[in-house]
């Protein structure tokens, strides 16, 4: 799981003002996004009230038929949540929207991020009376939610107040029996935009892509620490946590985590991705005949590096478009035939050529090294890896899949050795002070790119394991040494 770096979760939400084909906005929504999790996914739909929900574990493909979209009926509102879990376990339990039923009415939440206080918030939700089916963050937020909402009049408040419990990366769709909310925690890790079709339906995406899919008008990106509030009589804006803490959007959206065709906080991405490879082509320049990228997300960085260098910019590798991402491949032989399976490279393009070949991040390296292995046996001279991303030296806490440096291979070894190690002819990383020239003009901010420079926007998470509430839950179930269980015990 280590061998490359895993994507976030993509949300989407529909507000309309007709009681009609929300479930099949969202499912095309959920389409669009399905390059941010692909673990599992799930649509709620809201008809005056009532929930129905379906969701699993699988793609959005594989999850909805036809008979199960016409299963969620009619309704105005519908939520949606395609999956790659970072905090918690690959189970059903943790598939989202999370629906929640309580004194004041229901509650579907869907959630993109990371909370680095969830282990403290959870013992005191538990240890207060508070009982968890799964796993995930998320059911701890819904839960602080919850209990908001048992003090105040309506759910914008209760997530207002909840925003000052909730430490770390959190962007949100909840819907009520009457509003969706949007929100995005206060340093705006995570993406969050809101659209508006033709017929007045509002969308609310992790990406402009998805407001695309749907034949939505982007019309702004939620600003970081806003929450959007969307019934009947409009749209309204409360802003009383914007400001308060410095923006630090994730630098590495841009680089891998969104697609191309997104804008985010005024920024194309794939223009952001050609200024990476114009930045590696000044800062490692290289005599070679062609330059390829590793699809998908090292061809556009490929392109801006052969526009910036002169050097052609040719198509080294064929993508098998029909390998998910999550495809298990267990044992050293069947993790190469993966590769093999999924790229194959154009022998044409790179037969007796110096190559210069883009990728966008080196996280253990054997991934790497088995893609020059592929353009070596494929008839390359020389292959000078160029990387988009800089070098991960640090765990990251708001979402992105990396838990520990022992499975980074920056961390124990040098540029050289690493060069030597992925069998390169030479080896450069973006320097992490060109990081801020990917924004361009865009009025984004600051950005986070404490994985590169161990420079954390918040406080460092005393409990960090993606599957720390996993191993909490067996502890629990373990007898003890005098012979009871837990759950004797309390009894």
């Amino acid at each position: 799981m280590f061998n490359e770096i895993h994507e976030e979760c993509g949300v989407f939400g529909v507000f309309s003002p007709e009681s009609n084909g929300v479930a099949d906005l969202a499912y095309l929504g959920l389409f669009a996004l399905q390059h941010r999790g692909q673990e599992s996914c799930g649509i709620t739909v809201n008809d005056d009230g009532v929930f129905r929900t379906h969701k699993d574990l699988g793609l959005v493909e594989d999850v909805f038929s036809r008979g199960e979209l016409e299963k969620l009926g009619q309704g105005n509102m519908a939520v949606g949540h395609t999956r790659y879990g970072t905090t918690g376990g690959n189970d059903r339990a943790n598939c989202q929207p999370i629906v929640v039923n309580h004194t004041k009415g229901r509650m579907a939440i869907a959630h993109n991020g990371n909370l680095v206080n969830t282990f403290e918030l959870r013992t005191e939700l538990e240890e207060s009376g508070s009982i968890f089916h799964g796993s995930s963050d998320t059911e701890v937020i819904s839960h602080v939610i919850t209990r908001e909402r048992m003090k105040c009049g309506s759910i914008e408040d209760a997530v207002n107040r909840s925003m000052d419990r909730l430490t770390g990366a959190y962007s949100l769709v909840v819907m009520s029996p009457a509003k969706m909310v949007a929100v995005r925690d206060e340093h705006g890790f995570r993406p969050l935009c809101y659209g508006q079709t033709e017929d007045g339906t509002y969308i609310v995406a992790s990406e402009s892509c998805a407001l695309d899919a749907v034949g939505a008008t982007m019309v702004r990106d939620i600003l970081p620490g806003e929450i959007v509030v969307f019934q009947k009589d409009g749209v309204r804006s409360i802003k009383d946590h914007c400001g308060k803490k410095p923006s630090r959007f994730c630098v590495f959206e841009l680089i891998y985590f969104a697609r191309p065709d997104s804008v985010i906080a005024g920024c194309s991405v794939h223009e952001a991705r050609l200024r990476a490879g114009a930045c590696l082509a000044l800062a490692h320049p290289v005599d070679a005949d062609v330059v390829i990228g590793v699809p998908d997300s090292g061809l556009d960085a490929a392109l801006g590096y052969a526009k910036q260098s002169g050097i052609p910019y040719g198509v080294g590798f064929i993508k098998n478009r029909y390998i998910a991402r999550t495809f298990i491949s267990p044992g050293q032989k069947s993790r190469e035939a993966k590769v093999r399976i999924k790229l194959n490279p154009l022998a044409k393009t790179v037969r007796g050529k110096r190559v210069v070949l883009i990728d966008d991040s080196i996280v253990r390296g054997t991934t790497s090294a088995r893609i020059v292995g592929l353009l070596r046996d494929a008839g390359a001279t020389e292959i000078h890896f160029r990387s988009s991303a800089p070098p991960f030296l640090n765990p990251c806490y708001y979402g992105t899949d990396i838990d520990s440096r022992e499975h980074l291979i920056a961390c124990k070894h040098s540029v050289e050795e690493i060069r030597a190690m992925i069998g390169a002819d030479s080896l450069g990383y973006l320097d992490p002070a060109d990081l801020p020239k990917l924004l361009g003009d865009s009025a984004v901010g600051g950005c986070c790119s404490a994985c590169f420079t161990g420079e954390y926007p918040t406080e460092i998470p005393t409990h960090h394991s993606k599957m720390r509430f996993e191993g909490k839950i067996s502890e629990n179930k373990q007898e003890k040494k005098d012979g009871t269980t837990d759950e004797q015990e309390s009894e």
